[in-house]
């Protein structure tokens, strides 16, 4: 018996190399069925591996690429002010470019 059979008859362990090489044919389209008679394990050991694989996957991915909905709901925020502080600047250089009096604020009361 070779070495690579004695490691999928032996005691029934997998290395993690081994279970991600199954997985990965997993999600390369392989069918689960004739997997799991190579691999010798059942559909639903596999479909275990391949939920871990994945969960594993989202973990590693880095958590700063994606803003979070409240950063950018503040930066809309302040885009929207910076905007209307550039068209009232721009009002009143048109203005003082014609000599048109400035608006005068009132106070409240």
């Amino acid at each position: 018996m070779s070495k690579k059979q004695g490691s999928l008859q032996g005691n029934g362990r997998f290395s993690a190399k081994r279970k991600s090489a199954a997985v990965l044919r997993l999600l390369r389209g392989e069918d689960l069925d004739l997997l799991s008679r190579e691999y010798k394990v059942t559909a639903a050991k596999l479909s275990q591996w391949r939920d871990a694989f994945l969960s594993g996957g989202q973990a590693g991915l880095p958590k700063g690429a994606d803003a979070p909905d409240g950063q950018i709901e503040k930066l809309q925020a302040k885009v929207g002010e910076l905007t209307m502080a550039n068209d009232l600047l721009e009002h009143k250089i048109d203005r003082l470019e014609q000599d048109l009096p400035l608006p005068t604020r009132r106070s409240k009361p």
